[in-house]
């Protein structure tokens, strides 16, 4: 589903290079649940933004569902990535002025071709499924945190993607709410088959996942 061929990324400045990737080459196969570890500043978010085609890399090339994305365009990227890419945030990202059901939609006013009727249906199924549906008219600021969350794993679905890349998903949350949001994203991969892969720093919710990959100083380890 993602494969990473030779990868590098240097951020480069007047005075300084850095490298922030090293030569990774990495796959991850259809219907995976991969977990990324490692200290901070290893990479590990930089290599969330290019699976997620939000970044170029410096060299290598990226192939998604076995076609190589090097000579697309913003466009075609951009469309690639609203149908087959979702993306869950430590931050959750939601905006405080729209409702709960208006955030999750938000995405979808990019796809081509679907109605407002279409949006609103795909929404509600979205929130159903991580059991919001009585949550539609609140606002961010009236829900917890890993309710907060559960409307950012919404939006993520309601494109119906088969790529979910989740940074630090249970980062803000107690351990409780964290073992919620871990079992909701383990239900998708196991039940929907979707392909996950999630940045985190928790060894606990890392080894529940299929594979741990493991980075330091921008360099797959293990």
């Amino acid at each position: 589903m993602i494969k990473l061929l030779d990868i590098e990324k240097v951020y480069q400045t007047d005075t300084i290079e850095t490298v922030a990737l090293n030569r990774v080459n990495l796959t991850i196969n259809k219907g995976e649940f991969v977990s990324v570890m490692g200290p901070s500043g290893c990479g590990k978010s930089t290599l969330l933004s290019l699976m997620g085609l939000l970044d170029e890399p410096t060299g290598g090339t990226i192939e998604i569902d076995g076609r190589s994305v090097t000579s697309y365009s913003d466009r075609e990227l951009a469309r690639l990535r609203n149908h087959k890419i979702g993306f869950i945030f430590q931050s959750f990202h939601l905006i405080n002025d729209l409702s709960v059901l208006d955030n999750v939609e938000l995405p979808l006013l990019y796809r081509a071709g679907l109605s407002g009727k279409e949006r609103r249906q795909r929404a509600h199924a979205a929130l159903d499924k991580v059991g919001l549906s009585a949550r539609t008219r609140h606002f961010p600021s009236q829900l917890s945190g890993g309710q907060r969350q559960r409307v950012a794993i919404a939006r993520a679905l309601a494109g119906a993607p088969e790529i979910i890349l989740a940074d630090e998903p249970t980062g803000n949350l107690d351990s409780v709410m964290g073992d919620e949001i871990m079992d909701l994203l383990l239900g998708l991969n196991r039940v929907e088959g979707t392909t996950i892969v999630m940045v985190t720093h928790d060894e606990n919710m890392a080894h529940k996942t299929e594979r741990l990959i493991r980075f330091f100083d921008g360099s797959q380890v293990s």
